[in-house]
């Protein structure tokens, strides 16, 4: 498969996957059109690479500076702006983890918190109520928990990487 084929079809395909993860597909475009290319790309450089609208390609570029895992750069000489995705995978993960906590798990754990303050609360009927919202609630916090180890697992990651260094090397002679 040729290099440009490639990136075309990475493209199509990351667009087609960010569906299901609740992404709109022409942003995921725009992140894998700006992740495959080497070099900053202007608007006029999206529309045409995607054939998409100057509001579309507008739209999903300021979405995606946001999210913080894109960043405008300006190129001396030349009055357009220009864009350039973040490549740091772990940076990306964070940052795309952050972001969809802060969009989807903060609102449902603040929701489930005040489901919970209902004023009849003795009924058996508000005991269960409150009871499932607790048991959501709880699921909730486990998963804001996961997510929150997740962002600042890369200094874990450094670290453990760091041990199996050491425990790998620890039977060889030391040159320092």
């Amino acid at each position: 498969m040729k290099l440009s084929e490639a990136k075309e079809k990475y493209i199509q395909t990351w667009g087609t996957f960010a569906t299901s993860w609740g992404i709109n597909r022409t942003m995921a475009q725009v992140h894998a059109l700006l992740l495959a290319n080497g070099k900053p790309l202007s608007t006029d450089e999206v529309m045409e690479l995607l054939e998409i609208s100057r509001g579309n390609a507008n739209m999903n570029l300021r979405a995606l500076m946001d999210w913080g895992i894109v960043k405008k750069e300006f190129i001396k000489g030349d009055r357009k702006e220009y864009f350039i995705a973040e490549k740091d995978v772990w940076f990306l993960f964070k940052q795309i983890t952050k972001e969809r906590r802060k969009r989807e798990i903060e609102p449902v754990v603040a929701f489930l918190e005040e489901l919970k303050n209902i004023e009849d609360n003795n009924s058996d009927e508000a005991k269960e109520f409150i009871k499932l919202m607790d048991d959501f609630s709880n699921v909730t916090s486990k998963i804001n928990n996961i997510m929150d180890l997740a962002i600042k697992s890369e200094a874990w990651l450094k670290i453990g990487d760091f041990v199996i260094f050491l425990v790998t090397n620890s039977g060889q002679k030391s040159e320092i």
